[in-house]
Parts: structure tokens; sequence; C-alpha cells
């Protein structure tokens, strides 16, 4: 009996490790965000690159996740809710580097677009950035809290990351109907509305994957 505590024991403290590294991972994710955004805005090149190095620690903490939870199944082959909270960490970490990448995409055309005066200022750019930062925080924290409440109410961030989304390449058709000249730097911004669209859908996707290790259910939050 002993014996079988002790492996439960170090099963919950691998958990517990677990749960820290997907935690790290998704500060540095929404960290990303919100320099790969002020990094346009601001025309920082500067900035543009510490976001594209970070991209690499974030693969790094992918895989470093991957191998330690395949390692656990391997070696305590954890049960039930054990093995859900295992497997949903990994989908969580995907997700996590698939926004990785989208901020990178958005950090990369701060460069393209280096020496270029913005045709317009950015509004609703920043705005969806400010709300894909808040879901991804909020996911999370359902996640660490096992709140299935929380991790459904992030819809409704998802639907207004949508509705922006709809107006900024309104805005940017219309402007490019207008001045031509800025077609190559429009359809950029075109680019990253729509990389941030995307985040808010990989944010409800963490969601997804936090019902499901509650319930064992995998349901469509858009749907």
């Amino acid at each position: 009996m002993e014996g079988e505590s002790n492996l439960g024991n170090s099963l919950q403290s691998q958990l517990s490790d677990l749960n820290r590294e997907v935690l790290r991972m998704g500060q540095l994710v929404t960290e990303m965000i919100e320099k790969a955004v002020l990094s346009l805005a601001r025309q920082d090149v500067a900035l543009a690159r510490q976001v594209i190095a970070a991209d690499d620690e974030i693969d790094q903490l992918l895989i470093a996740i991957e191998m330690r939870s395949l390692q656990l199944m391997a070696l305590q082959q954890p049960m039930a809710r054990d093995l859900r909270a295992v497997g949903t960490g990994m989908k969580l970490v995907t997700d996590l580097e698939r926004i990785a990448d989208h901020a990178t995409d958005i950090a990369e055309v701060t460069i393209r677009l280096e020496g270029q005066p913005l045709a317009k200022p950015l509004v609703d750019i920043p705005r969806m950035a400010g709300l894909a930062q808040e879901m991804v925080r909020e996911a999370l924290d359902a996640y660490v809290k096992q709140d299935e409440a929380a991790a459904r109410s992030m819809i409704a961030k998802d639907h207004e990351i949508d509705r922006l989304y709809r107006a900024i390449f309104d805005e940017l058709v219309e402007l490019m109907q207008k001045n031509p000249s800025i077609v190559m730097q429009a359809t950029y911004l075109l680019h990253v509305a729509l990389w941030l669209e995307r985040i808010g859908d990989h944010a409800t996707n963490l969601g997804e994957w936090t019902i499901y290790q509650r319930t064992g259910q995998l349901e469509d939050l858009n749907n």
C-alpha cells in the first residue's frame, strides 16, 4: 500500500510540474502577442526581433513538455482523469506553439514594413491583440482552476475578435481602392488581422481542452 501511495504522490507531483511548464509557456506566448503588435504599431524592428528570438524558446519548450508527457505516460501509466490531464497538457502546448508562430508572423511584418510610414494609425489591430491576450490568460486560468464555466465564457471575446477582423478587412479594402500605392502594406496588415483572428481561435481551443479534461467530452465552443 505504501508503494502505491508513493507512486500516486509521484504522479501528482509530476502532473503539477507539467502544469507549471504549460503555464510558463503560456506566459511567454502572451508576451509575444503584446510585443509583436507593439513592434508593428511603433515600427520597432528591435522589438520585433525579440519576438522572433522568443519563438525558438517556445519550440524548445514544446518539445520538452511533449517528451516529459510521453515519459510520464510510459513510466507512470496514468489512468482515467490523470491520463486526460496529460493529454490535455500536450494539446494545450500545441495550440500555444501555433499562437507563438502567429505572433512571430506579425513581428516579421514589422521588419518587412521597416521605414514605411503606416497609411493610418493602428486602432482595431491592437484591440484584437488585447482581446487575444485576455483570452489566452483566461483560458490558462480556467485550466489551472479546472473552471468549465470560465472556459466557456471566452467565446464572447472570440466573437468580438471576429467582428473586429471583419471591420479591419472592410476598412483596408476601401483604403486600397482609394489609394493603390498602399496595396502591399494593406495586404500585410490584412494578414496581421487574420493571424490575430486565428490566435483567438486557438485560445478558444484551449478552453475546449479544459472542458475535455473536466468532462471527457470534446466540444466545439464556436457552435
